[in-house]
Order: structure tokens, then sequence, then C-alpha cells
């Protein structure tokens, strides 16, 4: 077990460098087994979901040869369908794309629920609805989900999403790319990891266009081919990094960005009284003044990420005034409100809305990471808060942010991990 201690207080200044998306990451090694050939994978985030998604391909007989910590050669020419262990398809959400890449090359998918973050239903259905408008046949029990093409082999169709989905539209995509004839998906999500699964897909040899939009034209194809491709950058690590030069009234240049993604996150951040300046690969985030009150609401993209949400409470946290937060996408996602609390955050939760009641320094305290993001807005409260906050679960952050720790170390942060005894579980377990 490993915990992370902060001495906060201590602006950032410097560079910091985002890695590989994770959101792409996930979604395009497990698209890999659609080309049934080698594939190349650049900028791949240094993350423990990533390593989760290469150890159950690795059980699904794919050679997994690593050329640097970056990069990866996967030959699934030989894969196996349908033998993914269960315990490691739990681990997090993305595992759920093994129902459409298996779907889409062998007729017939089968794999475990998937695990993640747990912050509200998640449902599938609107992946289910996808399959089966393609012509498969679906099933859950027992934990698994099993989806059988007819004997024909699935066949585009037109599929309309009741809601913005964006791993139902990736997962459609992958079932349909090597189905026979035209499939076009209405209401797609418009996310950056949709288009830069497509562009993988494409790369390969896929004929999909509209990626971006919400409507998305997939034409099958018999094959597909192996390629080198590498993933775009993070913008959730972007934001937080962002998130963190405000926090900390610190100045970071953050490189390999895609300015575009981080429009929305950027637009708030101004609105608060941050400067920011956006260049051809890069963000600076820099502030010398007070930050104000602003009211924000997730949306889906091209909308304020609720990937985000958590970092921004803390902002709001320092802002003088009273801030409102709607988080639109999941129902159970403030349950890092009372690790906040306890570093004396005035807020209250009313259903889907945190009011923020800013302008009282926090205080450093003993917290919990309940999830990913929740972690990395634990770290960001931890930088900005005077005395030693110490953060335990940290397992969650290491789920999503390659070498966090190091990262801000390198720009000025006073951070660093510690290894708890074997004891220390024990004694809380009792």
């Amino acid at each position: 077990m490993e915990k992370i201690v902060i001495n906060g207080g201590r602006p950032l200044y410097g560079d910091i460098e985002v890695s590989g998306m994770k959101n792409a990451a996930g979604a395009i090694l497990i698209a890999t087994l659609l080309v049934s050939d080698k594939c190349i994978i650049e900028n791949l985030p240094c993350i423990n979901d990533v390593a989760t998604t290469l150890e159950i391909l690795r059980h699904m007989n794919v050679e997994v040869r690593m050329l640097d910590k970056n990069t990866v050669e996967i030959d699934t020419r030989n894969a196996i369908g349908g033998t993914s262990p269960l315990d490691l398809v739990r681990r997090m959400r993305s595992s759920y794309y093994l129902y459409g890449a298996e779907l889409g090359r062998y007729g017939r998918a089968y794999a475990g629920y998937p695990g993640g973050c747990d912050f509200g239903v998640r449902p599938i259905d609107q992946h289910i609805k996808g399959f089966e408008a393609l012509g498969a046949t679906v099933t859950c029990e027992g934990g698994y989900v099993e989806a059988v093409a007819p004997s024909g082999g699935l066949r585009g169709a037109n599929i309309f999403f009741d809601l913005n989905t964006v791993g139902g539209t990736i997962n459609v995509m992958l079932a349909a790319v090597r189905a026979k004839g035209t499939t076009i998906i209405e209401n797609a999500a418009r996310e950056p990891h949709v288009v830069d699964v497509a562009n993988f897909l494409n790369t390969c040899g896929a004929n999909i266009t509209g990626a971006g939009t919400d409507t998305i034209r997939i034409k099958g194809v018999d094959k597909l081919k192996g390629c080198t491709y590498a993933i775009i950058p993070d913008m959730i690590e972007a934001g937080t990094y962002m998130i963190a030069a405000a926090a900390t009234k610190g100045r970071l240049r953050i490189k390999n960005v895609i300015p575009k993604h981080l429009e929305s996150i950027s637009a708030k951040l101004e609105e608060m009284g941050v400067s920011v300046e956006m260049g051809d690969d890069y963000v600076t985030v820099w502030r010398d003044g007070p930050l104000y009150r602003v009211n924000v609401k997730t949306l889906p993209y091209p909308g304020f990420p609720t990937d985000m949400q958590p970092q921004m409470c803390v902002l709001m946290c320092l802002a003088d005034g009273v801030s409102y937060l709607n988080e639109s996408i999941f129902e159970n996602r403030f349950r890092y409100v009372e690790e906040l609390k306890r570093m004396g955050a005035n807020i209250k939760v009313d259903g889907h809305t945190a009011i923020i009641e800013g302008g009282t320094p926090l205080s450093a305290a003993q917290v919990h990471a309940h999830d990913l993001r929740a972690g990395a807005a634990l770290v960001i409260a931890g930088l900005a808060t005077e005395g030693r906050t110490d953060i335990e679960e940290i397992q969650h952050i290491e789920r999503g942010y390659d070498n966090l720790v190091g990262k801000l170390q390198s720009v000025g942060a006073d951070i660093r991990k510690v290894i708890l005894p074997d004891s220390y579980g024990l004694a809380k377990a009792n």
C-alpha cells in the first residue's frame, strides 16, 4: 500500500508534459483485436489501466512486446476470443470494448461486466441496442455479456442512441467496422477519443466518416491491416495541471496538448480571473490575482467535461463568493465532497448540484481518494493548502495519471509517495 504526502502552499512553476490519453488508449489497444495483424501503438501513458489492458490481451493469446515505456507492439493474429479473465475485466470500465471488438472479429463476444470508478449506475443498454441493430443476439447472465452474430454475419444498420454515450459509440464502431454494408450512428458522441479510435481504425483500412460529429458512417470492410499509430494527448491530464497552476497561484506551460480540446476548461478559468495563453501544442496558465465565483454544468463534449468536475470544485473552494457546480452526466459523482469537507471546504450537495461557498482557506488533512478524478482533486487541494496533506487509496489515481508525482515534483511541488507497512491495512480493517 502507498499514499501520497504533500507539503502544500507552494506555487507551481515550469514546464510539464502531458501523456497519451487514458480513454483513447484502452479502446485502441482492444481495437487491435479487429486487425488480426501487428500494430505498433505509440504515446501510451504509463498507467495501471493500460497495464491491465495489456495483461488481458496476453491472456487472450496476444503477443505483447514493449518497445519502450510508451510504445508497444501488439500481434493479434493468434488471439483467442472469449478468454479474458473476469478479475482483470472488472478492474476498469474500458474492458467493455471487448464486446464490440470480439463481435466484429469472431462473430461472438463473451466477456465479464466492466469495473472502473464507482460514481453511479453506468448501464450498457445503448451498447446492446447497437449490437442488436446489427443483428446480434445479446444475453447478460452470471456477470458476463455474450453477443452472437447471425449465421450470415453482422449487417449494417441505422442506429439512433437515446442518449449521448461515448462507450456505446465506440463499441458499435468496433462491431460495425467489419460488418456487411453501411452502419449509420446518429446522436453519436463527439469526444476526442471517439475521433482517435476512428482515426486508428481508418489507418488500419476501415472506412469511417463523421467521427467528431453527431452522425458517424461506417462502411464495412473485409479485413484490416496493421499500422503504427500515436495516441492523442490526454485533455483531462492537461486540464488537471491547468487547475493546479491556478489553485497554487503559479505559472505552468503545459506541453503536448491539443488546445482545441481544452477550450471549455480555458473559458471557465478565464471567467474566474485566471490567465490562459494558447500555443500550437501547448497552453500556459498563470494567476496573479483573486479567483472569482463561477457556475459550471458538465456536458458531453465540447461542453465542460465531467472528468474535470472534481478538480474544478477545488478551485471553486478557493474563489470568492458562492459557485454552483451541476453534474449532468453521472448521478453520484460528489462522493469526494466529504473529503474536501475534512479540509475545511464549505460545500452543500443538493441533488445533482454542489453549492460551494468559497473564500475560506483549506486546511491540511488526511483524506482518501475514492475514485480517479476525485483523487486528482485532492492532490490539487493539497498543493494549494499550507501544511501536510496525506492522500490514501492512491491506486485510483494511478489508474489514469502517468507519473503524477514525478511531474509535479519537476515544477516545484513538495510531493512524494510513501509506502505504508502491511500492518497498516490490517489495522484499518479491524
